[in-house]
């Protein structure tokens, strides 16, 4: 009885530690602070959706930058592009599964007990290299979730209007093809004016 108990407790213990990793890193990884150049609300707002695990939020952070010198009425928003289909639940049913096998391994609780199904030969194997168990996990788990949610998206849109795809064009836009489309989108509006002192 107080095995079963054990057990239960054990259980109870991966479920709470994979639902507060999940949450975790929806929060952390989803939610990028804006950018804001000005106060005004009603100025002009330039969205960057972009694919975080690809490595794109140093090119976001340079066109703020740029686009900061040039307009500096804009607001420029900043946030993870989430991949269509289902690829984005499975990544996360992946991360919770990662953090669930790691921390079995680590506490020698065997899942299978828990499913009434004979412990494999393999998981005895896990439990004698723990260390060496649980870095192949963590790594092959982050591989996984990497191919999953990398999109290569680097989308733009201004005042909530598409004006640039990276899923599209397969590539970024120069920063001159962006101030052409900003001035083009622009042109009828009096809320932005360019910096005079802007260098081109």
């Amino acid at each position: 009885m107080d095995a079963l108990n054990g057990r239960n407790l054990a259980l109870l213990v991966l479920c709470l530690c994979a639902c507060y990793a999940l949450a975790a890193e929806g929060d952390g990884a989803k939610e990028i602070p804006p950018t804001k150049f000005a106060q005004n609300i009603a100025a002009p707002t330039m969205t960057f959706l972009y694919c975080y695990s690809c490595g794109y939020r140093k090119a976001f952070e340079d066109y703020v930058n740029i686009l900061g010198e040039k307009y500096p009425q804009i607001q420029v928003h900043g946030a993870n592009y989430d991949p269509p289909g289902l690829n984005y639940y499975l990544s996360k049913l992946i991360f919770a599964l990662k953090i669930c096998i790691i921390v079995s391994v680590v506490s020698s609780v065997s899942p299978f007990t828990f499913l009434g199904l004979n412990t494999p030969g393999w998981w005895g194997h896990l439990q004698t290299n723990k260390i060496y168990a649980c870095m192949m996990i963590f790594f092959l788990g982050n591989m996984l979730e990497g191919q999953l949610i990398s999109s290569g998206a680097f989308e733009i849109s201004l005042n909530d209007v598409p004006v640039w795809s990276k899923l599209q064009t397969g590539r970024f836009p120069s920063p001159e093809v962006l101030f052409q489309i900003i001035d083009n989108q622009l042109q009828f509006t009096e809320k932005i004016q360019e910096n005079p002192d802007f260098v081109k």
